[in-house]
This record gives structure tokens, sequence and C-alpha cells, in this order.
């Protein structure tokens, strides 16, 4: 078993990928590692530069994808061929120098944490891209119960142990760190550098941000089902105790039990709506029938 894992999503790479294999050689030198480049349905050249890649370095994977699926499912499938005792999750922007790998690398062993996070003193992200992964974790401390002071970094290490239970998940939308969270809590963190983008343009978007958003609060929580259940729940109450004040007032009439009626049949039905969707949601969270990602073809040095 090799000592570590690399596992990089490509997408419209062509410039950068083959820097980041050549620097990860220089950077890691002494260490067992192998790397695993998932391309996902890239619009460039990036699936011939990473073919070639894979001829040249016998310790790297190419797995093309028929199709986009995303990067979290471009990370699944990675993560799903890494031999190594630790995985790490790299984008290819170099924004993560591959050197600041030795230090997740190194707070894993030293305290045995199945995960390590990356954390940046200093971002160099967009301002938009910086509030949307704000947004994005603050909604994950009351969804995953991640804790309030972890930063979601895509840059983290994961253990082997952590990352065969990840793959255990083969719904459509995959999550990695709600996953995680799923899975262990003995998680940590470690500040690293964040450098500027060094090539192409960032694909973060507000299409991907909403999209992301609607993943994790429905994809991995009941919380929207929950609150139906409490509305329902809380208009019943209501109708019991208005019906009690009207009762004791002596101020009902025919109209007034009427809209009374109506009110509690409205109630009932977000009452009945949250308990079926309570059983509807847990069989969402646990079944698929939509692919994670589909492999057109895996490329290894021969």
């Amino acid at each position: 078993m090799k000592e570590l894992s690399i596992v990089i999503p490509v997408y419209n790479s062509e410039n950068s990928i083959k820097k980041l294999i050549e620097k990860l050689s220089v950077d890691l030198i002494g260490i067992d590692f192998e790397v695993i480049l998932v391309n996902d349905g890239s619009k460039d050249n990036s699936e011939k530069v990473c073919i070639e890649l894979s001829q040249s370095y016998k310790n790297l994977t190419f797995i093309s994808l028929r199709r986009n699926f995303g990067e979290f499912s471009a990370v699944m499938c990675g993560l799903n061929h890494v031999t190594g005792r630790y995985a790490v999750m790299i984008d290819d922007d170099f924004q993560n120098p591959p050197s600041e790998i030795t230090k997740l690398l190194e707070k894993a062993k030293q305290g045995n944490f199945d995960v390590v996070y990356s954390q940046y003193a200093q971002k160099k992200h967009s301002p938009f891209r910086n509030f949307g992964s704000w947004m994005v974790n603050k909604l994950n401390d009351y969804l995953i119960g991640k804790p309030n002071d972890l930063y979601l970094s895509s840059f983290k290490l994961i253990n082997f142990e952590t990352v065969s239970e990840i793959i255990k998940y083969q719904g459509p939308y995959p999550y990695i760190d709600a996953l995680i969270f799923r899975v262990t809590d003995n998680v940590s963190k470690v500040y690293v550098e964040h450098s500027n983008r060094q090539e192409g343009k960032s694909g973060y978007s507000i299409k991907k941000l909403i999209s992301l958003f609607l993943n994790v609060l429905f994809g991995y929580s009941q919380l929207p089902i929950r609150i139906l259940w409490a509305i329902g729940l809380l208009l019943i109450l209501c109708w019991f105790l208005l019906f009690s004040v009207l009762l004791i007032t002596s101020k009902i009439d025919v109209q007034m039990l009427l809209w009374l009626a109506l009110m509690l049949l409205v109630s009932f039905q977000f009452f009945f709506i949250g308990i079926l969707g309570e059983y509807i949601g847990k069989a969402f969270l646990q079944q698929g029938g939509k692919p994670q990602y589909v492999i057109k073809k895996v490329y290894k040095a021969s």
C-alpha cells in the first residue's frame, strides 16, 4: 500500500495540469505516492494532456468520465480508485501549493486524525466565492454537525479507513463533507498557504452555489420536512386554542365552524404530509437511481 493518494478533479486544465504533476514530483520526493486524475468532461485538450501524463508517470492513473458530472462526483470517482493510507484532494488551479500537502499528512500522523482540513489565514478567492463559501459553511453548522470554527475546504486529507466508508454511498449527488461527518468526528485542521489562481478562471457561479445549497439542504438533511411537520402541529394547536376561546365566549356560529373545519383540515394535511415526508425523505437519502459518474476509460502506464 502506498503512503499517499492524490485525487485531482480535472476540468479545462490543459495549461496547468502538467505543471501540477511536475510540481508534485518535486515537492513530494521521499513519499511513496500515486496520483488519480479524473477528467470531468473537459471541453479543452485536458483529456489529451492527461493521457500523455498517464503514459509518462507510472504512479499516475487517469480516469476519463463520459460527461461532466460535477466536482464532487469526480472526487468520489477518484476515491474509489485510491490505494494509499491517506488520500488528499487538491484542485488543479495551483491555489493550494502542492508543497502544503506534507502539512496535512504530518498533522494526520501526529494526532492520528481521520480527516485533516486545510485552513487559510487569508483566502485568495473572489469576494463572491468567499461569500458563497461562508454561507454554505454556516448552513453546514446546523445540518451536518461540523464544528463552528472549521472551514470546509476542498483541499483536505482523509485516511483510507474513512475513505472506505465514504465510498459506500452510491447516491447521485455526493457531498464529500457531509459524508465525512456521517462517518467520523475525529477531524482536525491545519493552516496552509493559499495562492492566487495561476491559470484560467474559476467555474464557481451563482448557479453552482444554488445547486450546492439545495443539495446540502435536501440531500443531506430532513430539516425542510421537519419544518413542515412543525407548521402542521402548530396550526393544529392554534385551532384548538381558537376553538376553545370561541366556545367559552359563546361567539361561535355556522360560518365560523366552517372556517374552523377548513383550518383544521389544512392543519392535518400539513401534519400528515410532514410525517409521510419523514419516511420518503429517509428512503430518498438511502437510495438513488442516477449514477454518480460513468467512466469512459481508465489509462495507466503499461
